[in-house]
């Protein structure tokens, strides 16, 4: 329950920053251009607000909703979410959006979108500033990595130590947000060098490569570690069988394993089954006989992987906003690179809501993986707003263009019948993300 609740904090604490960074970036640009904006809200208002006040002498209303599911400014004379049909079919205004010209309701329009990219930006900057950029190549991992089926049927093997992906030097970084660039890199290359046996091996990938890694819904790599243990369950059935803090086992039935991940296959393969196990005290080889549940687990927790061996690049407060764009540029490449297969079967069953969102933070309050987070969620929502669908920015700011090349506005009942189909598809897609979520707490 802690832990749901700490995921859950940091969830809507980041997602407040973001709406409100997001929102603010069309309110300033509505401003300066002397547009009437009538409400600013965090979170939506159906029927009735938590907090709402209005400056004295302001025509803006800022509030709380209650509903947590974003927020918004509302604009007067534009055509949005709020439907507000009865001031459309007034005379327009001076102060209104309808009535500026295409270029300055264009800059409105991006606004948000152009300040969630700066806000990860200023994050990443700050994060390298106050913390470093932490790293280590893939080729320098001592044990190399475990791979996934898909990634062995294509060539891989476990304990190979991957130098590159089409030339490019890989690192896996310390926080998992920054690695979806690497992982669509490698995912995406035509071929692959590794080192084997003290070998270079390059390895030829098939066309499909990322589909089939998509598909598997397992990780192609993981960095490999030792079966050492660093804690037991009480009751049970490894310190039933006399395992202990710090032992390191080698042998699954006599047969030798090099990695925690070859242990975990063994396991799963001797459910409700006693086994042998070879293991390490010190310097004495011992063995012992456990037995194997139906959930195929021991009861004890692996060490987790050494990142003592993380390499971090330090910046001053100046040199750590170039490195802040780099990051941020990286992030972007990724997520649009994996975007193409929200549109296939496998893709569009991976898709998560709320709860897949909130699992991405740390079980504990951790303000470094708290801020990566924020400034990764800051991109994808800049990336999902300018998609050209009516209802997001981007669906706007696509009869905007229309309205630029044209050079006339594209029919009001349209635009208004377009944003209601628009908010529609968001709200199943919504549901069907949320609805995700739920199968997958229940069923699996």
């Amino acid at each position: 329950m802690e832990t749901f609740l700490i995921k859950a904090l940091q969830l809507i604490l980041s997602l407040s920053i973001l709406v409100i960074v997001h929102e603010f970036g069309h309110f300033l640009f509505a401003r300066i251009f002397k547009i009437k904006v009538e409400k600013f809200y965090l979170f939506f208002d159906p029927w009735f607000s938590l907090f709402k006040f209005k400056p004295k002498g302001s025509d803006t209303e800022y509030g709380i909703g209650w509903l947590p599911l974003g927020g918004y400014v509302k604009i007067a004379g534009m055509i949005d979410e709020s439907m507000d049909k009865e001031q459309m079919a007034q005379p327009e205004q001076p102060w209104e959006f309808r009535s500026k010209p295409a270029w300055q309701r264009l800059l409105v329009m991006v606004g948000g979108v152009t300040f969630n990219v700066i806000l990860a930006v200023f994050i990443y900057s700050m994060i390298v500033f106050c913390w470093g950029d932490k790293y280590v190549y893939f080729k320098d991992l001592k044990y190399g990595m475990s791979f996934s089926q898909a990634a062995k049927n294509a060539g891989f093997h476990d304990g190979d130590k991957v130098v590159s992906a089409d030339g490019k030097l890989l690192k896996l970084r310390m926080d998992k947000t920054l690695d979806m660039n690497t992982y669509m890199a490698f995912a995406d290359a035509k071929v692959v060098e590794v080192i084997r046996g003290g070998q270079s091996v390059k390895i030829n990938l098939p066309l499909h490569f990322a589909d089939s890694l998509i598909a598997s819904k397992k990780i192609a790599y993981q960095p490999r570690t030792t079966a050492v243990i660093d804690s037991l369950l009480a009751g049970g059935n490894a310190e039933k069988s006399g395992l202990q803090k710090g032992d390191s086992i080698v042998q699954v039935n006599g047969k030798t394993i090099a990695s925690f991940n070859e242990l975990r296959t063994l396991i799963s393969e001797n459910k409700n089954k006693n086994i042998t196990l070879g293991y390490y005290r010190g310097d004495s080889l011992m063995s012992t006989q456990a037995f194997v549940d139906s959930t195929a687990t021991l009861g004890f927790y692996a060490a987790s992987f050494d990142k003592s061996i993380f390499k971090a690049d330090k910046y001053s407060f100046l040199s750590a906003l170039p490195a802040g764009i780099k990051l941020a540029k990286e992030t972007l490449e990724g997520y649009i690179a994996q975007f193409r297969f929200v549109f296939t079967k496998e893709g569009a069953s991976n898709l998560g809501g709320f709860a897949a969102i909130g699992n991405l933070f740390p079980a504990e309050w951790n303000w470094q993986g708290f801020w990566f987070m924020t400034a990764f969620l800051s991109v994808i929502l800049a990336v999902m707003n300018i998609l050209p669908i009516p209802a997001l920015d981007g669906g706007h700011v696509m009869f905007l263009l229309y309205e630029v090349v044209t050079r006339r506005k594209p029919n009001e009942k349209f635009v208004e019948y377009a944003t209601m189909a628009g908010m529609g598809l968001l709200v199943l897609l919504l549901l069907y993300a949320n609805g995700n979520d739920i199968f997958k707490a229940i069923f699996k």
